[in-house]
């Protein structure tokens, strides 16, 4: 009974989410890959300016 009135209450929880559209998940989800890509560039080039100053002081 208490598994059956969850599922109940999941449903009707699910119908009252506000679910982006196409559009909105499209802005957002290049803004993200926007955002990796220049932390991983941002990170790499920092590595790589640690890694040459290591080389200097060893």
């Amino acid at each position: 009974m208490k598994i059956g009135s969850f599922f109940k209450g999941v449903k009707k929880e699910t119908k009252m989410v506000r679910w982006p559209s196409g559009k909105d998940m499209l802005k957002y989800s290049s803004v993200v890959l926007l955002m990796m890509v220049f932390f991983g560039v941002y990170f790499y080039l920092l590595d790589l300016i640690f890694t040459f100053v290591k080389g200097l002081v060893a």
